[in-house]
C-alpha cells in the first residue's frame, strides 16, 4: 500500500462542464482501481480554461449593463476548485459505488502560500481571463491597474505572476483525511494563492496563479507521501522530442534530468515543471521516486511498466 499523490493534466479535464465530466468517468476508473489495490490517493488538478472562464464571464457581468460587482482573481480560482472537484469526486463517487468500495471522497478548498515579495510579482507572465483591443487594454491599465500584453497575435490579455509555493495551508487536514483512507482532491489549479498580511498571520489572496504540479510536490512532501504521479499527454519523457532522432526515457536519475534541463531538452511551458517538481520531491525526501506518464497508462507505470521514472542517485 502506498500513499500516492496524482496530479492531473489538463488533457484530463474537458473544454465545458458537460465534456468534463465524460472525460472524469474515465479519470475515475484509473483513480478507484488504484485505490481497489490498497493505495491511498490525493488527486490535485489543473484549472487554466475554467478559472479563464470563470473570470470572462465576470468581467462581462461587472463590464455590461448588468454591473455585478467585480470578483477577485482569488475568489474566481477558488470557484474553479468547487466547480472542478464537486465533478471529480462526483465521478468517483459513482464508481466506488459500481465497485461495491465502501469509501468516501472529499474535495477540500486549498489555500497555498507564496511570498509577497517573490521576484515573480515583479515579471507577470500568465495570461488570463478576456481578449481586449489595444485601445481596451490601455484603458483597463488605466482604470484597474492590471498588467496587459499582447497574446500571441489574438489580442491583448491580463497577465499575473506565478510565484513559488512555500506552503500548503491546508497540509494537517488533508493528512488527517488520507490517513484515515478517505480519497481527497485538493491544490486545485496549484492552489489558491496567500500572502501573509504585515508580517501577521492573517492571510490575503492574491492575483496570481501557482504551478500545480510544483504545489503537488510541495503538497506529496508535506504530508509524507510515498510517491509523485504526474499524469499528462504522453506516456513517457523523450528527449529530442518531435524530432527524428527522439529518445523515450525509461527512467532518469536526478543529475541527469538536471544535465537534460541545462541542454533545454523539455519545453518551459510543458515538460519542464513537470521535470522540476519530480526533482523538487525525490530530491527533497526520503521517498525517492516519481513518475510521469498519461492517464491511460497510469496502472502500467506503478507496475514498472511503462511511464519516465525520476530517482534520486
Amino acid at each position: 500500500m502506498s500513499k500516492i499523490v496524482i496530479a492531473l493534466g489538463g488533457n484530463a479535464l474537458g473544454k465545458n462542464p458537460h465534456e468534463q465530466l465524460e472525460l472524469l468517468s474515465g479519470v475515475a476508473k484509473v483513480i478507484v482501481d488504484l485505490v481497489k489495490e490498497g493505495n491511498k490517493i490525493v488527486l490535485t488538478h489543473g484549472n487554466g480554461p475554467q478559472v479563464g472562464q470563470i473570470l470572462m464571464a465576470m468581467e462581462y457581468a461587472s463590464n455590461g449593463e448588468v454591473k455585478t460587482p467585480s470578483m477577485p482573481f482569488a475568489e474566481c480560482g477558488s470557484m474553479s476548485q468547487g466547480y472542478i472537484g464537486y465533478q471529480l469526486q462526483q465521478s468517483v463517487q459513482d464508481e466506488l459505488e459500481r465497485q461495491h468500495i465502501k469509501k468516501s471522497c472529499a474535495t477540500l478548498i486549498t489555500q497555498v502560500l507564496v511570498d509577497s515579495k517573490d521576484e515573480a510579482f515583479q515579471n507577470p507572465t500568465k495570461p488570463i481571463g478576456m481578449f481586449y483591443t489595444k485601445d481596451e487594454a490601455l484603458n483597463i491599465e488605466k482604470e484597474k491597474g492590471y498588467v496587459m500584453v499582447e497574446d500571441a497575435g489574438r489580442g491583448y490579455r491580463r497577465v499575473v505572476p506565478s510565484p513559488k509555493p512555500i506552503d500548503i495551508i491546508e497540509k494537517d487536514i488533508i493528512t488527517q483525511l488520507v490517513d484515515n483512507d478517505n480519497i481527497v482532491i485538493a491544490v486545485g489549479g496549484g492552489g489558491i494563492p496567500v500572502v501573509r498580511v504585515d508580517d501577521k498571520e492573517l492571510l490575503m489572496g492574491t492575483d496570481a496563479v501557482i504551478d500545480k504540479d510544483r504545489s503537488s510536490a510541495l503538497l506529496a512532501k508535506q504530508i509524507n507521501a510515498d510517491m509523485l504521479l504526474i499524469l499528462t499527454a504522453v506516456e513517457k519523457v523523450y528527449i529530442n522530442y518531435n524530432k527524428q532522432d527522439q529518445q523515450a526515457l525509461d527512467e532518469i536519475d536526478n543529475i541527469k534530468a538536471r544535465e537534460y534541463m541545462q541542454n533545454n531538452e523539455f519545453a518551459k511551458g510543458s515538460m519542464l515543471p513537470k521535470i522540476e517538481a519530480c526533482l523538487d520531491f525525490v530530491e527533497n525526501t526520503t521517498n525517492t521516486k516519481a513518475i510521469i506518464t498519461s492517464l491511460e497508462k497510469a496502472h502500467e507505470a506503478l507496475l514498472g511498466k511503462t511511464g519516465t521514472v525520476i530517482k534520486r542517485r
